[in-house]
This record gives structure tokens, sequence and C-alpha cells, in this order.
């Protein structure tokens, strides 16, 4: 580290330590805080949370922790309705369309100076520049670009006990897939005599303008037709909507055959994540697209291995469409935007969010919120491995009933070696079998993605609100069913995306993205 350098932490970190020392014997700074929750299924840290009394009494600060809902349209909602209120908290989590819209709107504080106030959480968490590119407007930073989720965690799995029972191989091709998908529709793969299952299962997840339309969890059915996503990032030459190959069309009719053949649970295009996640532990269908956690961590495969202790998920390649193309969808940097609200930078409340998201940053902070109270819900052996072992089962912290102990934990982690091993534990499942949550990932990683990092960048247009919703609702008709997808209604829906600014937004998108060094 340069001396300047060194010396400008260390100031930093003693203003923190006096400004702490000071905050403690002062009238406790009330910071409402809302946040992302690590498990949506989960509820909020109880009232007697450790880490709100340690808060109180080191920091001066008076947390007010508030969980936003689990859906993203659900947390654009509630965000913009306290905006158009002016009742924003003082920090919160926040989606980047709608983190752009809130800067651009002056409800946003600038942030650039926090940087000094928190040395080791910049140096740990704000180290990319371009990460912290994505928070930044004319060159001011109004937000802080934390460490996303880990990236390339989803994939493509199906019920390999199913395939089995049916005396099927693990499809391939785009075509084998919609083989078995039939088979598991039709041939009763539960063998109870009911004609129950279904050989798909999804959610609409359209986060934004870069997962509009079906969303993210399609992408693997329309990346067999080299077409994932909304836009074509392979050059700036090519830098296209994806609506405007024809190949485009020929997914959609995919998704549409699958709905029409009942081939897909029938209410995915209503269901919320969580609605999602409680049908694959019921055994609804077999073939689904997951992020590795979600399905392999124990406290999350818990309850379906206790329906189905025979059941097995097995982690396959994206299956290849008719041009030998496949892809599990869109991979790019994965970052969290957290930001202060003006209002709060007004009150004198920047220098306690920084305080809170340094203490975040030491040992003490980081164990707490991320595995709970040592002794109680986590130990840590001699190589400083963070285990169970000797701990009543319902006290670990991987037990599901302490879920709402770590809901910060993206707040803290980092995916060090350490913590890969604690959050990821290997373990048997009911009738024996080795469940390895990151042999999963490590699976998921080394499959086929699409390269878009650019979409980081790519902001929403003005007319957002009117432009994502043309766009869900004629893509998400034409996959239904509900309206006929022929030359014509096709020609139409393109033409509506013109009057809309399609061909306008498109361009200063593109510029942006040279501009940046993202596309070539």
């Amino acid at each position: 580290m340069k001396r300047s350098t060194m010396k400008a932490a260390i100031a930093g970190l003693l203003l923190l330590a006096v400004a702490a020392s000071s905050a403690a014997q002062q009238k406790p700074v009330d910071l409402d805080f809302w946040a992302f929750g690590t498990v949506t299924e989960a509820g909020p840290p109880p009232d007697d949370w450790p880490a709100y009394q340690i808060i109180r009494d080191k920091l001066g600060i008076n947390l007010k922790l508030v969980l936003q809902p689990s859906a993203p349209t659900d947390q654009d909602a509630k965000i913009s309705v306290a905006a158009a209120a002016n009742a924003l908290p003082d920090f919160f989590a926040v989606n980047r369309d709608i983190f752009i819209k809130l800067a651009k709107q002056g409800l946003l504080a600038p942030t650039d100076k926090m940087f000094a106030m928190m040395p080791e959480r910049t140096k740990a968490h704000y180290f990319s520049p371009l990460r912290n590119k994505l928070v930044k407007i004319n060159g001011v930073s109004y937000g802080l670009a934390d460490l996303g989720a880990m990236e390339k965690v989803e994939g493509v799995v199906i019920r390999k006990d199913w395939l089995d029972k049916l005396g099927l191989k693990v499809p391939k091709t785009l075509d084998e897939l919609l083989a078995v998908a039939k088979a598991f529709t039709e041939n009763d793969p539960e063998g109870n005599g009911v004609k129950d299952t279904y050989g798909f299962g999804s959610i609409i997840e359209s986060t934004g303008i870069i997962n509009a339309g079906l969303g993210r969890r399609f992408d693997y059915l329309m990346g067999a037709f080299g077409v994932p996503g909304v836009f074509n990032l392979d050059s700036a030459a090519s830098f296209d909507y994806q609506y405007k190959n024809p190949n485009f069309r020929k997914g959609l009719e995919f998704v549409r055959k699958i709905n029409e053949e009942k081939l897909i649970d029938p209410d995915w295009p209503t269901l919320k994540k969580d609605d999602f996640r409680a049908r694959w532990k019921q055994g609804k269908f077999g073939i689904m697209w997951e992020q590795f956690a979600a399905l392999h961590q124990l406290a999350n495969y818990k309850d379906f291995d206790n329906l189905f202790p025979n059941g097995e998920w097995l982690p396959i390649m994206p299956p290849t469409g008719p041009e030998g193309q496949s892809s599990n969808g869109v991979g790019l940097m994965n970052f969290r935007i957290l930001a202060v609200s003006a209002k709060a930078a007004k009150a004198g409340k920047m220098e306690a969010v920084a305080r809170l998201l340094e203490w975040m940053t030491t040992d003490e902070g980081y164990y707490l919120l991320g595995f709970g109270v040592e002794g109680v819900n986590y130990k840590r052996d001699a190589k400083g491995f963070v285990v169970t072992t000797g701990l009543p089962p319902e006290q670990a912290y991987t037990h599901k009933s302490k879920a709402p102990l770590t809901q910060l934990r993206t707040m803290v982690f980092v995916n060090n070696e350490v913590e890969l091993a604690a959050r990821y534990v290997t373990y048997k499942s009911n009738n024996g079998k080795i469940i390895n949550p990151l042999a999963t990932w490590d699976f998921f990683k080394n499959s086929p993605y699409t390269e878009g990092t650019a979409l980081s960048l790519i902001d929403p247009p003005s007319n957002a609100n009117d432009f994502k919703r043309f766009y869900d609702e004629n893509i998400v008709s034409f996959a239904l069913g509900q309206k006929p997808l022929n030359d014509k209604t096709w020609s139409d829906f393109e033409k509506g995306m013109d009057r809309l600014g399609a061909p306008a937004y498109l361009k200063t998108q593109k510029a942006k993205l040279v501009e940046a060094g993202l596309l070539d």
C-alpha cells in the first residue's frame, strides 16, 4: 500500500473510531434500513436479535430494519410509492432501474465522500472500478455498488428419479427435452396413479429492461435458439434487440407449444418466486431453471427431501437447439446497489450509515450477521472454518428456523474460501445420498452462458414503464397463446416498439456501452 493511501486509511479509521465513541455517548441516531433479505421465505430478525443491541451500544445507532418484498416488481413498487410520498428510508437496497430514476429526481445523496469514512469496507467491497461505474451519473456516485451474488449460480436441473422411473436418458437436445417433459406430464413419474405432474415449472422473473418479457428463467430455452435476454451483445456491429432476430420468434413458438400442450405448470405466469419454490418441493414438476443454493442448500432442500426421500434433482447442460446453440442465459457481473436518501444526508445521517457499514466489515459484524452468535449458532475450528459440530441442530445457523438471524449476510459476505465452505456444507439426504451444493455450482459455472457484462450499464428509457409494459404484455401474450403469432401480429409488435422509441433508445445505449469499452 502506498504511504499516502495508508495514511488516508489510518486517518479514516481514527475518525470513524472517534465518531463511534462520540456517538455511543450521545442519543442514538435512528436509522431506517430497507434491505433485501437473503432467504425470501423467512421473516426478519427477531426483536431480541443481538445485533440490534450491539449496533446501538457501540455505534450509537438505533437500527430500524425492514425486509423488502421478495419479488423485484414488489420491491420496485414499494420504493416508488415511498419516493412519491417523499418518505424514502434513510438507507436502502434498490434495483438499478429504480435507482436511476431516484437519482435523476434528486432523491438520492451523492456517496463519493463515504469511501473515506469507511476505508476497510471500501477496500473489501468497493474495489472494482467497473462495478463502481455502475452507480455513477455524470461522474458522481449516487449509491454504493456492493459485491453481488456469486456469478453463474443458476442452471437447468431435472428429476433424475423420474427419469429412472420412466426409463429415460438425460436429455441433451431441445427435442429430447420436449419428449422428456411430455413423459413427465403424461406417464405418472411419481407412480401414484394420478396425473398431477408437469414437465416444466417456471415463473416470470422479469427484472428491469434487461430481463423484460419472459424473464431469466426462460433463457435456457431461448438460448437454444441463440437469443437469450433482450439484447444481442455479440459486438457493436450486431448490437440490437433479440426480437429482431428471426430465431427469437422461434423460441417464443417453442414456449407457446409447451404451454398449449400443458407441459408446464399452468400457473407459471402469475406465480411468485416463493410459490414456485414451494411447488418444486411438493413435486409438481420435473424440469426447471434454479439457483444452486435455493435448490441444494440444506435448509432449502430439506422440505423436498422429507416428502421425496428417493427424489433427486440433477444438474444438466442447457439443451442444444436446431442450430446447435446452447446457453443457460446471460452471464454478467453481479452487484447490489445501496443508496442513501437525500433526506437522510440532509439530516446528517450519512456518517452513521458509513459507521454501520464499516462495523459490518469487522470480524464482529461479519460473523454475527453472517452466522449468528459464536458458540450458539456456530463455532470456529482450529483452521478458522465455521462449523456446527457439537451444537444442538435446532440452534445451528444452518437450521431453517435460524434463517432470520442471517437475513443480512449478503451485506457482509465476500465469497472467500472459509465462507463458501461454511455456507454450503456437504450433507447426506434422508436416503444417504451425498448432497454437495458447491458441486452443483461448479457444474453451472462450467455450463455455457452468453457473455453479458455490458448489460450492467444499460439504463432504462425515459418512458421505461410504458416501454417495458408494452414489451412484457406482447411477449407474454404470444407465449400464452392469447395473441396470434404470425407475420402481421409480429410486425405490429415491432411497429409498436418503434413508436415507443426503441430505435433511438438502442442508439443511445450502444454509444454508452462503446464509450465504456464494454462493446467492441
